[in-house]
């Protein structure tokens, strides 16, 4: 599947909804290209960002476009059987709630839940930045803190958590996130040698062949991608902010996640 995407007469769509720790949104999404149909809808994460009051937000997403079919749903941690069994950036309450039970309760279809890096690792696989890449491919978001997503010759290895290994004595995330960097007031030379320690500290363990950096500081990646010396060939997301959703629509049809 993440080696190309086949063509049909008839376009094929899907619908993906992206859970963040700032905000939720979704949209449906052509799968022969790997586009939204139309504009995305976007809300604010309910704070405290307990599972009912998300899995409200979920449900009005969908309903604005009135879809009924399958859909794909990511959450930022690690996701089995459709249970939530981390919340970094979400309520503690999370933790062994059966996600997509929670979901499929108030909303028609049925739910595919997957962790939101491995989300956007799929969409990028498939459409974007490693379409056709070979070896190991590490996709990482910067956002809230920093999702990552491994696939070793096309195929997901699911729920890497590598935002969360040690750098410094702490959390990679606590200081290369891109919330890090807004909280701290720094500018994108500064944030890229945070980067820069980030990505050093991985390759020492992984040896990657390619790094696709994506969240929504992507969009800015001309000013901090260039800066990063890493052996590794680091290059942005094509679907930037929307590979979450779209990444999430293709687990859906295809069936993919845990």
């Amino acid at each position: 599947m993440t080696g190309g995407v086949v063509t049909s007469l008839t376009p094929v769509r899907g619908f993906g909804v992206d859970i963040g720790g700032s905000g939720i949104k979704g949209c449906v999404v052509d799968l022969d290209k790997g586009e939204l149909v139309g504009e995305r809808v976007r809300i604010p994460t309910p704070q405290p960002a307990l599972p009912e009051p998300v899995y409200g937000v979920v449900a009005d997403i969908v309903g604005q476009f009135g879809w009924q079919g399958r859909i794909g749903v990511t959450y930022p941690g690690v996701m089995k059987s459709g249970v939530a069994f981390t919340a970094a950036n979400m309520d503690p309450s999370w933790i062994a709630t059966d996600m997509a039970a929670g979901l499929e309760a108030v909303i028609p279809g049925t739910v595919q839940t997957l962790n939101d890096a491995d989300a956007a690792g799929l969409a990028e696989m498939a459409y974007g930045a490693g379409k056709g890449q070979r070896g190991l491919v590490l996709m990482l978001t910067f956002g809230t803190g920093i999702g990552s997503a491994l696939f070793i010759d096309g195929q997901l290895v699911p729920n890497a958590e590598l935002g969360h290994i040690e750098v410094d004595g702490e959390d990679g995330e606590l200081r290369a996130s891109a919330a890090a960097r807004e909280r701290e007031g720094l500018s994108y030379p500064e944030w890229a040698l945070r980067v820069d320690r980030y990505l050093d500290t991985l390759e020492r363990g992984l040896w990657p062949d390619l790094i696709i950096v994506g969240g929504g500081v992507s969009k800015k990646a001309h000013k901090w991608v260039p800066l990063l010396t890493t052996r590794t060939p680091v290059v942005p997301a094509v679907l930037q902010n929307d590979a979450g959703i779209v990444g999430a629509a293709l687990a859906a049809e295809h069936r993919i996640g845990q």
